[in-house]
């Protein structure tokens, strides 16, 4: 794919116009629907320096097409933080053109910059498309994740 027309840089307040339609398209992907809090919240703090949370988006000749969500914490594993990508999605008409892979480029190079020592994330074991590409980009762990909603 060419790199012609292609930007990758994280959100401005100007994004989140933007930005909403693919937040739900990634809500309508896994089931979920959170409440438009969560979503008010969730793009306020990835435009607050101070919080961990950030998010970057793919934009191609100026159109939003793929966005990714990331969250720096700390770990009783190692001193330095990890990297968490919460949240990755591909506008269903930008797919096959290597935005995610671009995303998680990004991500990787965000993470080494913090001095983050690793950058994982979860994934749906029926996202065949998304799972093609991580095997490519990352490691399968093989662990499961286990989770008891407290509310």
């Amino acid at each position: 794919m060419s790199d012609v027309g292609i930007v990758v840089r994280p959100f401005a307040a100007v994004d989140r116009a933007a930005w909403e339609p693919l937040w739900q398209g990634y809500q309508a992907f896994y089931r979920i629907c959170l409440p438009p809090a969560v979503t008010d919240g969730t793009f306020a703090r990835m435009l607050d320096p101070a919080a961990p949370i950030h998010g970057l988006g793919a934009f191609v000749d100026g159109e939003l097409a793929a966005i990714a969500h990331y969250v720096f914490h700390a770990t009783t594993w190692s001193l330095a933080p990890r990297c968490y990508l919460n949240d990755l999605f591909t506008a269903e008409t930008h797919r096959g053109r290597g935005l995610a892979r671009r995303l998680i480029e990004a991500v990787y190079d965000a993470a080494r910059a913090a001095g983050a020592e690793r950058v994982y994330w979860l994934t749906h074991k029926d996202n065949a498309a998304g799972r093609a590409l991580y095997d490519r980009v990352a490691e399968d762990a093989g662990f499961i994740q286990y989770r008891k909603a407290l509310s």
